[in-house]
């Protein structure tokens, strides 16, 4: 029961009902069959073959034709050879597999960047399609002499140049959404998403600024030229569609995937279908949360229809701000691009 006084309610309780009357589709599958290029299956795989069998189910029904698993290797939740066994033997053209780094090199001191690099050859010719690149580079990895490797860092030219190389892409996530760099109080837009998670917070102490590790990553993507990049989560400044937008400009080796990033996107439609208009050859189709139904077709349903003011989540407390979105209506020919061509065209093995 809610107080007598509304200076006494709770933000918790604060929990609106919309009152608009609007069009509504739910959009049960893809117009497209789509490649989920960013997720993470360590979890799925550690409980073994029935477990995949039933996301292989999943895929089928939700119209994914494919799926990168971001957690195969040193740094993942499981092991190159098991995600090999259980995902790429049984279901060789459903599962794609990005290598993650071994960041215990960087304790054995000078060359840690050349001994990674000799990681990533090894796992290419394993099967390895791909390189992922964590978070934790600029955050909270450090060099021997105790600093915060950042992902410019000169020292790990050699994995980034082995990648152009042998021909994989390198998919890497770099900082973080940008309040999650500013104080946390009344005015932090993500309050209540950093409340549940205080280690998403990354203001003070020695944690680099928001806009340094967005200059790394300009730094990092223009250094190797003959590598591909796809910058996971609209390189993380989705807030901000026009420094991405100059990003893609100045370095036609980038692309971006979507995970974890249609809520912010559709509270800026206008923006955001110019933005898939012109960069439809460089967007990928991702999702980085627990393979579920209802999520993938909310993904759907803001990148195919013109529905208004809807709930990105299931549950009447948003998960990340308090904002409801709204569909883009791409055409098919974007669809198709963003679905799935693009990182058949940039992942090699991928049909």
């Amino acid at each position: 029961m809610l107080p007598q006084s509304i200076d006494d309610w709770k933000l918790k309780d604060f929990l609106p009902e919309s009152e608009l009357v609007l069009p509504e589709h739910q959009v049960d599958r893809p117009r497209f069959p789509a490649i989920d290029a960013h997720n993470h299956l360590g979890g799925i795989v550690r409980q073994g073959g029935e477990a995949v069998a039933r996301l292989v189910e999943l895929m089928d029904s939700v119209g994914l034709r494919a799926m990168v698993n971001l957690d195969a290797g040193y740094g993942g939740a499981v092991s190159l050879e098991e995600c090999l066994r259980l995902l790429k033997e049984p279901y060789p053209e459903r599962f794609i597999l990005f290598h993650t780094l071994n960041w215990k090199r960087v304790e054995e001191g000078e060359g840690f960047g050349e001994r990674m690099a000799a990681d990533l050859r090894e796992a290419v010719s394993r099967g390895a399609q791909g390189v992922k690149i964590h978070k934790s580079l600029g955050l909270r990895i450090r060099d021997p002499q105790g600093r915060l490797l950042m992902p410019d860092d000169e020292r790990l030219d050699p994995v980034f140049a082995a990648a152009g190389e042998v021909g994989v892409p390198v998919l890497y996530h770099v900082a973080d959404p940008r309040a999650f760099f500013r104080p946390l109080d009344g005015r932090n837009e993500r309050l209540e998403q950093l409340g549940r998670h205080p280690d998403w917070h990354f203001y003070g102490g020695d944690f680099p600024p928001f806009e340094a590790l967005m200059e790394a990553q300009t730094c990092l993507v223009r250094r190797h030229p003959n590598t591909t990049f796809i910058s996971a989560h609209l390189c993380s400044y989705v807030e901000n569609l026009g420094w991405v937008s100059d990003l893609l400009d100045a370095c036609p080796n980038l692309n971006v995937d979507l995970s974890a990033r249609y809520e912010e996107l559709g509270r800026q439609p206008y923006t955001a279908r110019r933005f898939f208009l012109r960069y439809a050859d460089r967007i990928l189709f991702g999702a980085d949360f627990e393979p579920e139904a209802w999520h993938y077709r909310v993904f759907y349903r803001f990148l195919e229809t013109d529905d208004e003011y809807f709930p990105y989540a299931i549950g009447p407390r948003p998960q990340k701000g308090r904002w409801r979105i709204y569909g883009i209506f791409l055409p098919d020919d974007v669809l198709r691009k963003v679905y799935a061509e693009n990182a058949a065209r940039l992942i090699p093995g991928v049909r």
